[in-house]
Protein backbone atom coordinates (compact mmCIF):
# COMPACT_ATOMS: atom_id res chain seq x y z
CA UNK A 1 0.00 0.00 0.00
CA UNK A 2 1.45 3.89 -0.48
CA UNK A 3 0.94 5.12 2.92
CA UNK A 4 2.75 8.04 2.09
CA UNK A 5 -26.69 19.34 13.15
CA UNK A 6 -33.37 19.84 15.35
CA UNK A 7 -34.51 17.60 18.24
CA UNK A 8 -32.06 16.84 20.79
CA UNK A 9 -32.01 13.72 22.90
CA UNK A 10 -30.73 14.13 26.41
CA UNK A 11 -26.82 14.37 25.64
CA UNK A 12 -24.62 12.71 27.52
CA UNK A 13 -21.60 13.48 25.03
CA UNK A 14 -18.17 14.37 26.61
CA UNK A 15 -15.52 16.48 24.12
CA UNK A 16 -14.82 13.98 22.11
CA UNK A 17 -16.77 10.54 22.24
CA UNK A 18 -20.13 9.43 22.93
CA UNK A 19 -21.43 7.81 25.89
CA UNK A 20 -24.20 5.33 25.88
CA UNK A 21 -27.87 7.14 26.97
CA UNK A 22 -29.13 4.66 29.81
CA UNK A 23 -32.84 4.21 29.60
CA UNK A 24 -34.54 5.29 32.84
CA UNK A 25 -36.71 3.56 34.96
CA UNK A 26 -40.17 4.13 33.25
CA UNK A 27 -39.48 6.13 30.49
CA UNK A 28 -41.40 6.30 27.43
CA UNK A 29 -39.97 4.00 25.02
CA UNK A 30 -40.06 5.41 21.32
CA UNK A 31 -43.73 4.14 20.17
CA UNK A 32 -44.61 2.66 16.40
CA UNK A 33 -44.65 5.30 13.71
CA UNK A 34 -47.78 6.41 12.65
CA UNK A 35 -47.77 5.78 8.72
CA UNK A 36 -45.56 8.15 6.27
CA UNK A 37 -47.55 9.80 3.36
CA UNK A 38 -48.06 8.55 0.41
CA UNK A 39 -45.12 10.43 -1.77
CA UNK A 40 -41.66 12.08 -1.08
CA UNK A 41 -41.42 16.02 -1.50
CA UNK A 42 -38.14 17.12 -2.42
CA UNK A 43 -37.94 19.40 0.69
CA UNK A 44 -37.38 19.80 4.04
CA UNK A 45 -40.91 19.26 5.58
CA UNK A 46 -41.65 22.36 7.68
CA UNK A 47 -44.28 23.64 10.41
CA UNK A 48 -47.44 25.22 9.46
CA UNK A 49 -46.91 28.40 8.90
CA UNK A 50 -43.90 27.40 6.52
CA UNK A 51 -41.29 30.56 7.46
CA UNK A 52 -40.04 28.35 11.08
CA UNK A 53 -38.45 25.22 11.23
CA UNK A 54 -38.45 23.40 14.47
CA UNK A 55 -36.11 21.31 16.32
CA UNK A 56 -36.18 18.77 18.69
CA UNK A 57 -32.67 17.76 19.89
CA UNK A 58 -31.56 14.74 21.77
CA UNK A 59 -29.39 15.38 24.71
CA UNK A 60 -28.32 18.53 26.45
CA UNK A 61 -24.77 17.83 27.36
CA UNK A 62 -21.83 18.80 25.85
CA UNK A 63 -22.75 18.98 22.01
CA UNK A 64 -26.80 19.69 22.56
CA UNK A 65 -25.68 22.29 24.87
CA UNK A 66 -23.38 24.01 21.89
CA UNK A 67 -25.89 23.82 19.54
CA UNK A 68 -28.67 25.60 21.19
CA UNK A 69 -26.00 27.92 22.07
CA UNK A 70 -25.05 28.90 18.26
CA UNK A 71 -28.45 28.85 17.57
CA UNK A 72 -29.41 31.56 19.34
CA UNK A 73 -26.44 33.34 19.18
CA UNK A 74 -26.60 33.09 15.41
CA UNK A 75 -30.69 33.38 15.18
CA UNK A 76 -31.01 36.48 12.86
CA UNK A 77 -27.81 35.83 11.06
CA UNK A 78 -29.65 32.35 9.71
CA UNK A 79 -32.61 34.05 8.96
CA UNK A 80 -31.54 35.80 6.85
CA UNK A 81 -29.55 33.29 5.53
CA UNK A 82 -32.50 30.70 4.76
CA UNK A 83 -35.33 33.09 5.13
CA UNK A 84 -36.92 30.60 7.53
CA UNK A 85 -36.74 31.28 11.42
CA UNK A 86 -34.82 28.57 13.55
CA UNK A 87 -36.65 27.46 16.62
CA UNK A 88 -35.72 24.83 19.07
CA UNK A 89 -38.41 23.36 20.76
CA UNK A 90 -37.83 20.77 22.80
CA UNK A 91 -34.69 19.43 24.65
CA UNK A 92 -34.88 15.82 25.57
CA UNK A 93 -32.67 15.10 28.78
CA UNK A 94 -32.07 12.36 31.16
CA UNK A 95 -32.70 14.53 34.12
CA UNK A 96 -34.74 17.86 33.73
CA UNK A 97 -33.41 18.66 37.18
CA UNK A 98 -30.05 18.88 36.55
CA UNK A 99 -28.26 22.06 36.19
CA UNK A 100 -27.36 23.08 32.34
CA UNK A 101 -24.90 25.09 31.22
CA UNK A 102 -26.37 26.87 28.43
CA UNK A 103 -29.97 28.86 28.49
CA UNK A 104 -32.95 27.50 26.99
CA UNK A 105 -34.41 29.72 23.93
CA UNK A 106 -38.05 31.21 24.75
CA UNK A 107 -40.31 28.88 23.97
CA UNK A 108 -38.22 25.53 24.22
CA UNK A 109 -38.84 22.80 27.07
CA UNK A 110 -36.99 20.25 28.64
CA UNK A 111 -38.13 17.18 28.27
CA UNK A 112 -37.74 13.28 29.65
CA UNK A 113 -39.28 11.42 26.78
CA UNK A 114 -38.30 10.25 23.75
CA UNK A 115 -42.00 10.60 22.32
CA UNK A 116 -42.02 13.86 23.61
CA UNK A 117 -40.24 14.77 20.68
CA UNK A 118 -41.15 12.31 17.92
CA UNK A 119 -44.91 12.49 18.54
CA UNK A 120 -44.53 16.12 17.82
CA UNK A 121 -45.87 16.75 14.77
CA UNK A 122 -44.73 20.61 14.59
CA UNK A 123 -41.08 19.59 15.19
CA UNK A 124 -39.62 19.11 11.69
CA UNK A 125 -35.84 18.23 12.35
CA UNK A 126 -34.70 15.56 15.69
CA UNK A 127 -31.07 16.21 16.12
CA UNK A 128 -29.63 13.12 17.64
CA UNK A 129 -26.31 13.81 19.90
CA UNK A 130 -27.48 11.71 23.04
CA UNK A 131 -24.46 8.67 22.17
CA UNK A 132 -24.85 5.01 21.86
CA UNK A 133 -26.47 3.12 19.40
CA UNK A 134 -29.73 1.28 21.26
CA UNK A 135 -31.90 3.92 22.44
CA UNK A 136 -30.19 6.45 19.51
CA UNK A 137 -30.95 4.20 17.20
CA UNK A 138 -34.83 3.80 18.11
CA UNK A 139 -34.93 7.81 17.97
CA UNK A 140 -33.47 7.95 14.76
CA UNK A 141 -35.44 5.33 12.90
CA UNK A 142 -38.62 6.35 14.65
CA UNK A 143 -37.70 10.26 13.66
CA UNK A 144 -37.48 9.11 10.05
CA UNK A 145 -40.73 7.06 10.01
CA UNK A 146 -42.42 9.90 10.97
CA UNK A 147 -41.24 12.06 8.24
CA UNK A 148 -38.85 14.11 10.29
CA UNK A 149 -35.47 14.76 9.27
CA UNK A 150 -32.72 13.45 11.26
CA UNK A 151 -29.04 15.37 12.21
CA UNK A 152 -26.93 13.03 14.15
CA UNK A 153 -23.23 13.17 15.30
CA UNK A 154 -23.03 9.26 16.35
CA UNK A 155 -20.11 7.69 14.32
CA UNK A 156 -20.71 4.67 16.11
CA UNK A 157 -24.00 4.34 15.26
CA UNK A 158 -23.45 5.02 11.40
CA UNK A 159 -20.49 2.43 11.52
CA UNK A 160 -22.73 -0.38 13.10
CA UNK A 161 -25.87 0.36 11.60
CA UNK A 162 -25.38 1.88 8.12
CA UNK A 163 -26.78 -0.54 5.90
CA UNK A 164 -30.42 -0.50 7.60
CA UNK A 165 -29.88 3.09 7.65
CA UNK A 166 -29.80 3.36 4.23
CA UNK A 167 -32.24 0.29 3.26
CA UNK A 168 -34.67 2.48 5.90
CA UNK A 169 -34.18 5.81 3.65
CA UNK A 170 -34.85 3.79 0.63
CA UNK A 171 -37.93 3.13 1.50
CA UNK A 172 -39.44 6.27 3.08
CA UNK A 173 -42.22 7.85 1.14
CA UNK A 174 -41.76 11.11 2.87
CA UNK A 175 -39.52 14.38 3.08
CA UNK A 176 -37.54 12.81 5.60
CA UNK A 177 -33.65 13.69 5.15
CA UNK A 178 -30.06 12.15 6.98
CA UNK A 179 -27.44 14.43 8.20
CA UNK A 180 -24.36 13.35 9.70
CA UNK A 181 -21.32 15.91 9.12
CA UNK A 182 -20.08 15.70 12.90
CA UNK A 183 -19.63 12.02 12.80
CA UNK A 184 -16.39 11.89 11.77
CA UNK A 185 -14.08 14.21 12.77
CA UNK A 186 -16.32 16.85 14.38
CA UNK A 187 -15.60 20.31 13.25
CA UNK A 188 -14.15 18.94 9.99
CA UNK A 189 -16.03 19.19 6.76
CA UNK A 190 -14.70 16.14 5.12
CA UNK A 191 -18.63 14.10 4.91
CA UNK A 192 -19.81 17.17 2.72
CA UNK A 193 -16.63 17.47 0.61
CA UNK A 194 -17.01 13.65 -0.06
CA UNK A 195 -20.67 13.62 -0.90
CA UNK A 196 -20.08 16.79 -3.46
CA UNK A 197 -16.36 17.82 -4.37
CA UNK A 198 -15.33 14.39 -5.29
CA UNK A 199 -18.01 13.36 -7.72
CA UNK A 200 -15.80 13.95 -10.65
CA UNK A 201 -13.16 12.79 -9.26
CA UNK A 202 -11.74 8.57 -8.45
CA UNK A 203 -10.13 8.52 -4.83
CA UNK A 204 -7.13 6.49 -4.74
CA UNK A 205 -5.67 6.69 -0.68
CA UNK A 206 -7.08 8.37 2.03
CA UNK A 207 -4.64 8.81 5.05
CA UNK A 208 -5.93 10.75 8.67
CA UNK A 209 -5.65 10.96 11.87
CA UNK A 210 -9.21 10.54 12.90
CA UNK A 211 -8.91 10.30 16.82
CA UNK A 212 -7.75 13.11 18.49
CA UNK A 213 -7.27 11.40 22.13
CA UNK A 214 -4.26 9.28 20.20
CA UNK A 215 -3.14 12.14 18.65
CA UNK A 216 -2.44 13.99 21.54
CA UNK A 217 -1.07 11.15 23.66
CA UNK A 218 1.30 10.75 21.21
CA UNK A 219 2.45 14.45 20.57
CA UNK A 220 3.11 14.00 24.38
CA UNK A 221 5.17 10.73 23.75
CA UNK A 222 7.35 11.73 21.11
CA UNK A 223 7.83 16.22 21.76
CA UNK A 224 6.91 15.97 25.67
CA UNK A 225 9.15 12.35 26.33
CA UNK A 226 6.48 11.50 27.96
CA UNK A 227 5.38 7.87 29.11
CA UNK A 228 2.20 6.04 27.56
CA UNK A 229 0.81 6.19 31.21
CA UNK A 230 1.56 9.51 31.52
CA UNK A 231 -0.04 10.39 28.27
CA UNK A 232 -3.19 8.95 29.04
CA UNK A 233 -3.11 10.20 32.65
CA UNK A 234 -3.06 13.74 30.96
CA UNK A 235 -5.45 12.87 28.26
CA UNK A 236 -7.74 12.09 31.09
CA UNK A 237 -7.53 15.24 32.82
CA UNK A 238 -7.90 17.78 29.68
CA UNK A 239 -11.04 15.78 28.56
CA UNK A 240 -9.73 14.47 25.81
CA UNK A 241 -10.07 10.18 27.00
CA UNK A 242 -13.25 8.96 28.69
CA UNK A 243 -12.87 6.79 31.76
CA UNK A 244 -12.24 3.65 29.83
CA UNK A 245 -10.08 4.55 27.03
CA UNK A 246 -10.35 1.30 25.07
CA UNK A 247 -12.20 2.71 21.86
CA UNK A 248 -9.91 5.31 21.75
CA UNK A 249 -6.28 3.83 22.46
CA UNK A 250 -7.12 0.82 20.78
CA UNK A 251 -8.39 1.93 17.48
CA UNK A 252 -11.66 1.37 17.49
CA UNK A 253 -13.04 4.69 17.10
CA UNK A 254 -10.83 5.51 14.13
CA UNK A 255 -11.92 2.03 12.57
CA UNK A 256 -15.80 2.80 12.67
CA UNK A 257 -14.68 6.48 11.36
CA UNK A 258 -12.86 5.17 8.69
CA UNK A 259 -15.70 2.64 7.50
CA UNK A 260 -17.80 5.37 6.64
CA UNK A 261 -15.19 7.47 4.88
CA UNK A 262 -14.47 4.10 2.70
CA UNK A 263 -18.58 3.93 2.26
CA UNK A 264 -18.55 7.45 0.35
CA UNK A 265 -15.29 7.49 -1.41
CA UNK A 266 -15.56 3.80 -2.73
CA UNK A 267 -18.95 3.13 -2.43
CA UNK A 268 -18.76 -0.03 -0.39
CA UNK A 269 -20.02 -1.60 2.21
CA UNK A 270 -17.77 -3.51 4.93
CA UNK A 271 -17.71 -5.11 8.12
CA UNK A 272 -15.66 -3.28 10.51
CA UNK A 273 -14.09 -6.77 12.19
CA UNK A 274 -12.59 -6.76 8.69
CA UNK A 275 -10.35 -3.79 8.75
CA UNK A 276 -7.04 -4.62 10.23
CA UNK A 277 -7.53 -2.36 13.69
CA UNK A 278 -4.20 -1.84 16.02
CA UNK A 279 -4.05 0.82 18.59
CA UNK A 280 -1.16 2.55 20.17
CA UNK A 281 -1.20 0.61 23.53
CA UNK A 282 1.81 -1.55 22.86
CA UNK A 283 4.25 1.91 21.40
CA UNK A 284 7.17 1.79 23.99
CA UNK A 285 9.78 5.68 23.89
CA UNK A 286 11.96 3.37 21.65
CA UNK A 287 9.80 3.06 19.00
CA UNK A 288 10.18 7.69 19.60
CA UNK A 289 13.98 6.71 19.41
CA UNK A 290 14.41 4.84 16.41
CA UNK A 291 11.70 7.31 14.64
CA UNK A 292 13.31 10.03 15.47
CA UNK A 293 16.67 8.19 14.18
CA UNK A 294 14.89 7.66 10.78
CA UNK A 295 14.09 11.18 10.79
CA UNK A 296 10.22 10.93 11.49
CA UNK A 297 8.09 10.27 14.24
CA UNK A 298 4.54 8.01 14.66
CA UNK A 299 1.08 8.91 14.10
CA UNK A 300 -2.02 6.53 14.52
CA UNK A 301 -3.65 6.58 11.00
CA UNK A 302 -6.84 5.25 9.34
CA UNK A 303 -5.81 4.20 6.02
CA UNK A 304 -7.86 3.18 2.86
CA UNK A 305 -6.62 2.83 -0.72
CA UNK A 306 -7.77 1.71 -4.16
CA UNK A 307 -5.33 -1.40 -5.28
CA UNK A 308 -4.27 -1.84 -8.76
CA UNK A 309 -6.48 -4.19 -9.24
CA UNK A 310 -9.35 -2.29 -8.27
CA UNK A 311 -10.18 -3.48 -5.14
CA UNK A 312 -9.95 -1.78 -1.64
CA UNK A 313 -7.74 -2.25 1.23
CA UNK A 314 -8.06 -0.41 4.14
CA UNK A 315 -5.94 -0.42 8.01
CA UNK A 316 -6.22 1.51 11.28
CA UNK A 317 -2.52 1.58 13.32
CA UNK A 318 0.58 2.93 14.41
CA UNK A 319 2.59 4.24 11.04
CA UNK A 320 5.99 5.47 10.90
CA UNK A 321 5.71 8.90 8.81
CA UNK A 322 8.56 11.82 7.76
CA UNK A 323 8.99 14.94 9.39
CA UNK A 324 8.26 16.41 5.87
CA UNK A 325 4.81 14.54 5.69
CA UNK A 326 1.94 16.77 5.93
CA UNK A 327 0.80 14.72 8.54
CA UNK A 328 3.90 14.77 11.04
CA UNK A 329 3.23 18.19 12.18
CA UNK A 330 -0.59 17.67 13.38
CA UNK A 331 -0.10 17.96 16.92
CA UNK A 332 -2.33 17.59 20.22
CA UNK A 333 -6.46 16.95 19.44
CA UNK A 334 -6.43 17.93 16.30
CA UNK A 335 -7.52 15.61 13.46
CA UNK A 336 -6.14 15.77 9.76
CA UNK A 337 -7.47 13.55 6.49
CA UNK A 338 -5.02 13.88 3.28
CA UNK A 339 -7.06 12.55 0.27
CA UNK A 340 -5.32 11.44 -2.90
CA UNK A 341 -7.12 11.20 -6.18
CA UNK A 342 -7.04 11.65 -9.51
CA UNK A 343 -8.12 15.21 -10.43
CA UNK A 344 -7.20 17.03 -7.13
CA UNK A 345 -4.07 15.17 -6.72
CA UNK A 346 -3.81 15.83 -2.94
CA UNK A 347 -6.37 17.40 -0.74
CA UNK A 348 -5.93 17.63 3.20
CA UNK A 349 -8.23 18.81 5.78
CA UNK A 350 -7.39 19.56 9.35
CA UNK A 351 -9.33 21.10 12.44
CA UNK A 352 -10.50 20.33 15.62
CA UNK A 353 -12.08 16.50 15.04
CA UNK A 354 -14.09 16.98 18.63
CA UNK A 355 -15.18 19.23 21.16
CA UNK A 356 -18.48 21.08 22.74
CA UNK A 357 -18.29 24.05 19.53
CA UNK A 358 -16.29 21.79 16.80
CA UNK A 359 -19.18 19.33 16.64
CA UNK A 360 -21.43 21.41 17.62
CA UNK A 361 -20.73 23.97 14.61
CA UNK A 362 -20.78 20.71 12.16
CA UNK A 363 -24.85 19.75 13.24
CA UNK A 364 -25.64 23.42 13.23
CA UNK A 365 -24.09 23.41 9.53
CA UNK A 366 -26.66 20.51 8.78
CA UNK A 367 -29.54 22.18 10.16
CA UNK A 368 -29.03 25.44 8.25
CA UNK A 369 -28.60 23.32 4.95
CA UNK A 370 -31.79 21.59 5.79
CA UNK A 371 -33.72 24.75 6.43
CA UNK A 372 -32.92 26.34 2.99
CA UNK A 373 -33.93 23.03 1.48
CA UNK A 374 -30.73 21.14 0.57
CA UNK A 375 -31.02 18.19 -0.47
CA UNK A 376 -29.20 14.53 -0.48
CA UNK A 377 -31.07 11.84 -2.10
CA UNK A 378 -27.84 9.60 -1.44
CA UNK A 379 -26.29 10.74 1.99
CA UNK A 380 -24.17 7.70 1.21
CA UNK A 381 -23.18 7.97 -1.79
CA UNK A 382 -24.27 5.43 -5.09
CA UNK A 383 -22.70 1.80 -4.19
CA UNK A 384 -19.80 0.54 -6.77
CA UNK A 385 -18.32 -2.94 -7.81
CA UNK A 386 -15.39 -2.11 -5.56
CA UNK A 387 -14.25 -4.95 -3.34
CA UNK A 388 -12.67 -5.26 0.08
CA UNK A 389 -9.26 -6.57 0.22
CA UNK A 390 -8.31 -7.90 3.85
CA UNK A 391 -4.38 -7.60 2.99
CA UNK A 392 -2.06 -4.53 1.55
CA UNK A 393 1.39 -3.82 0.89
CA UNK A 394 3.92 -1.33 2.87
CA UNK A 395 7.24 -0.79 4.00
CA UNK A 396 7.30 -1.90 7.45
CA UNK A 397 9.28 -1.31 10.96
CA UNK A 398 9.69 -3.89 13.29
CA UNK A 399 10.79 -3.52 16.70
CA UNK A 400 12.13 -7.06 18.37
CA UNK A 401 12.77 -7.34 22.06
CA UNK A 402 15.23 -9.73 22.93
CA UNK A 403 17.54 -11.87 25.34
CA UNK A 404 21.46 -11.54 24.00
CA UNK A 405 22.50 -14.53 22.29
CA UNK A 406 24.79 -15.53 19.69
CA UNK A 407 22.77 -15.64 15.69
CA UNK A 408 19.93 -13.55 16.44
CA UNK A 409 20.97 -11.40 13.54
CA UNK A 410 21.11 -14.63 11.34
CA UNK A 411 17.87 -16.26 12.81
CA UNK A 412 16.08 -13.04 11.46
CA UNK A 413 17.56 -12.85 8.25
CA UNK A 414 16.68 -16.93 7.73
CA UNK A 415 13.31 -15.68 8.82
CA UNK A 416 12.67 -13.02 6.55
CA UNK A 417 14.28 -14.85 3.67
CA UNK A 418 11.63 -18.16 3.93
CA UNK A 419 8.77 -15.52 3.43
CA UNK A 420 9.96 -13.21 0.83
CA UNK A 421 10.74 -9.98 2.89
CA UNK A 422 14.19 -8.07 2.31
CA UNK A 423 15.57 -6.56 5.09
CA UNK A 424 15.87 -2.19 4.59
CA UNK A 425 18.06 -2.01 7.40
CA UNK A 426 18.94 -2.57 10.88
CA UNK A 427 18.80 -0.15 13.60
CA UNK A 428 20.26 -0.50 17.65
CA UNK A 429 20.71 2.38 19.74
CA UNK A 430 23.22 1.70 22.86
CA UNK A 431 21.72 -0.45 25.46
CA UNK A 432 21.08 1.27 28.79
CA UNK A 433 19.56 -1.66 30.52
CA UNK A 434 19.37 -5.08 29.87
CA UNK A 435 15.47 -5.14 30.07
CA UNK A 436 15.05 -2.46 27.45
CA UNK A 437 17.08 -4.94 24.93
CA UNK A 438 16.16 -3.92 21.60
CA UNK A 439 16.41 -3.42 17.41
CA UNK A 440 14.44 -2.03 14.92
CA UNK A 441 14.19 -3.63 11.21
CA UNK A 442 13.00 -1.65 8.40
CA UNK A 443 11.76 -4.14 5.25
CA UNK A 444 11.38 -3.10 1.73
CA UNK A 445 7.74 -3.31 0.21
CA UNK A 446 5.91 -6.40 1.20
CA UNK A 447 2.49 -7.59 2.13
CA UNK A 448 0.78 -7.41 5.11
CA UNK A 449 0.38 -11.37 5.32
CA UNK A 450 3.99 -11.84 4.92
CA UNK A 451 5.02 -9.70 7.91
CA UNK A 452 2.36 -11.20 9.82
CA UNK A 453 4.50 -14.95 9.29
CA UNK A 454 7.57 -13.46 9.59
CA UNK A 455 6.42 -11.82 13.44
CA UNK A 456 4.75 -15.24 14.13
CA UNK A 457 7.81 -17.01 13.28
CA UNK A 458 10.28 -14.72 15.49
CA UNK A 459 8.23 -14.88 18.56
CA UNK A 460 8.43 -18.59 18.58
CA UNK A 461 12.30 -18.36 18.68
CA UNK A 462 14.06 -18.35 22.37
CA UNK A 463 16.06 -14.89 22.33
CA UNK A 464 12.31 -13.17 21.54
CA UNK A 465 10.96 -11.21 24.73
CA UNK A 466 7.39 -10.88 24.13
CA UNK A 467 5.35 -9.77 21.34
CA UNK A 468 7.19 -8.41 18.21
CA UNK A 469 5.98 -4.61 17.24
CA UNK A 470 5.37 -3.90 13.89
CA UNK A 471 4.09 -0.71 11.96
CA UNK A 472 3.65 0.44 8.68
CA UNK A 473 5.48 3.29 7.17
CA UNK A 474 2.78 5.47 5.60
CA UNK A 475 4.78 6.35 2.16
CA UNK A 476 6.73 3.51 0.24
CA UNK A 477 9.09 6.37 -0.99
CA UNK A 478 9.88 7.60 2.82
CA UNK A 479 13.30 8.11 2.30
CA UNK A 480 13.22 10.65 -1.24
Amino acid sequence: MRFYHLAFVGSALSAGTASAFAPLAGRSRVAPARSASSSRPSSLRMSADGGTVTLGVFGGGTVGGGIVEILTKKKEYFKQLTGKDIEVKKVCVRDASKPRDFALPEGCSLVTSYDDILDDDSIDVAVEVMGGTTDAKDVVVGALKRGKSVVTANKALIAKDLPEIEALLSTLDNDAQFRYEAAVCGGIPVIRSMQSDFVGDEIQLMSGIINGCTNFMLTAMDRDKKSYDEALSQASELGYAEADPTLDVGGFDARSKLKILMRLAYGMGVDEAEISCRGITELTKIDFEYAKTLGGTIKLLGVAERNGDGHVSAFVSPCYVTNDDPLSSVSGATNAIEVVSDNLVSSIYIGQGAGRYPTANSCVNDVVSLAKGDVTPLPFNPRTSAKFANNYESVFYLRLDYRDQVGITRQVGEVCEAHGVSIHSILQNPIAKAQESAFAIVTEKVSYGAILKVLADIEALDWCRGKPFYMPVLREDWQS
